[in-house]
């Protein structure tokens, strides 16, 4: 679905942007610690690292994987005003949100309006969301949820993305069951098929398999038990195999669209969507599927080059010798330990 004109204009986001520095100052003071995405001085790598210490740390047994359907186009913008409005005593600035919550899209040239979702485009749009989700999720499992629980328990969230580690299998299932009623008072749907409760819990000392048996994604990354070089049981990460496929499909289909680009050129742009893979991807653990990614970047970029030949193919020992070696594609690197 294409939206014509949905996309604020330069003075509208400007002045969104001074919005939600405001928003930024008043809410900072009241966000709980376990929120990561859309704020300053928090990132999906700290949310990835608080995961995987809490696991091993507090005996966590069972992960909730929550999927909220379609959040940003179901938030309610009559109970977000209500929350704003705790807050907020400024009507002018309530005003101003009011208006870009109602500016509608031009969609096929005609405007449509909707009694949800935050502004598409919407400089402020991150920390509008960020506020809903806190009043119904954050401070909800702080102070209702967390007190009750008869075990030890974590909450992350990133954005609309998170999950909910349990030490006890009945706290689990009791969360698990009142969770979809919480979000269907606001107008938000728990996904029903793609919610998981799943079993985490630290293998046994006696375990020989080199893994746990449940596994759970979030934030791009599988998580899974398994022997640390030592032969301790550590949460590890790995890319999420649909997140591989997507990168090496997405490589795959630039390397053929850019063939007659400069081979000099083309090894630019490939060296910084490597660095930029590695960027986000090379945490602790996971070096082999860099390294799979990398791999397949070679691949492809030597057949596609070699589709510029009469031949239609290059060998690998000629790729080696006059494409790789004047053009070094970027080994994989660790760069988070988390």
């Amino acid at each position: 679905m294409q939206y014509e004109a949905s996309v604020p204009a330069l003075e509208d986001k400007v002045l969104q942007r001074a919005v939600t520095m405001l928003l930024e100052a008043i809410y900072e003071q009241v966000f709980y610690a376990c929120s990561h995405g859309f704020r300053r001085k928090k990132n999906a790598h700290q949310a990835l690292r608080e995961i995987r210490e809490n696991c091993m740390s507090i005996g966590i047994g069972w992960i909730l994987d929550a999927d909220i359907k379609g959040y940003f186009d179901s938030i309610r913008k009559d109970v977000l005003r209500e929350f704003l409005r705790k807050k907020m005593n400024d009507g002018t600035i309530i005003r101003f949100i009011g208006k870009w919550l109602n500016a509608g899209v031009m969609e096929e040239g005609k405007w449509t309006s909707s009694d949800t979702g935050t502004p598409q485009g919407g400089v402020i749009s991150p920390m509008l969301s960020n506020v809903f989700l806190h009043y119904v999720l954050d401070e909800w499992y702080e102070q209702e949820i967390k007190p009750r629980l008869k075990g030890r328990s974590f909450l992350i969230r990133f954005a609309d993305d998170f999950v909910i580690g349990f030490e006890l299998e009945s706290d689990a299932r009791r969360v698990m069951e009142v969770l979809p009623k919480r979000f269907n008072r606001f107008g938000l749907t728990i996904h029903p098929t793609k919610t998981k409760l799943i079993e985490f819990g630290r293998p046994s000392r006696e375990q020989t398999s080199g893994k746990g048996k449940g596994t759970f994604d979030f934030l791009g990354f599988t998580h899974y038990w398994a022997r640390s070089r030592r032969g301790h049981w550590v949460v590890k990460r790995k890319t999420k195999a649909k997140k591989l496929r997507w990168a090496m499909k997405a490589i795959w289909q630039w390397c053929r669209r850019n063939r007659h680009m400069p081979i000099g050129e083309q090894w630019k742009k490939l060296r910084r969507k490597l660095l930029g893979h590695y960027q986000y991807f090379g945490i602790t653990g996971n070096y082999k599927l860099l390294d799979v990614y990398l791999q397949y970047t070679q691949r492809a970029w030597r057949f596609w080059l070699g589709r510029r030949h009469r031949s239609g193919h290059v060998s690998w020992e000629k790729f080696n010798q006059h494409h790789l070696a004047l053009f070094p594609l970027p080994r994989p690197k660790i760069v988070h330990t988390v």
